[in-house]
């Protein structure tokens, strides 16, 4: 079983969710949270007025799948949370320490 950590753009998330959703998946949870990549502190603009990027608004999804569906699930994701621009996310695939999920 593996688990996979998914970072991503919040206005990517429902195409990511679509996607994972046409794998066989154990298990998801999905969390807001707050981040940064290679850009680091930089200030940007909007709408006129500086403000620094150091955290932007990201969202974690993590999910459980069997071992051989790992790639396949990575690969689509990357498919849908790629716009080329930096920042796009990061996947992170973790061994998981039971060969299949715990029910309580």
């Amino acid at each position: 079983m593996k688990q996979l950590i998914i970072v991503v753009k919040p206005f990517r998330v429902p195409e990511v969710m679509a996607a994972i959703a046409e794998c066989d998946v154990a298990a998801c949870v999905l969390r807001d949270a707050k981040g940064y990549g290679r850009q680091k502190a930089q200030l940007a603009r909007y709408i006129g007025s500086e403000y620094t990027m150091a955290f932007l608004p990201k969202v974690e999804i993590s999910v459980w799948v069997a071992d051989r569906q790992a790639s396949l699930v990575a690969e689509r994701v990357v498919r849908a949370a790629r716009t080329g621009r930096i920042g796009d996310g990061k996947i992170l695939v973790l061994d998981t320490a039971w060969p299949e999920p715990l029910e309580f």
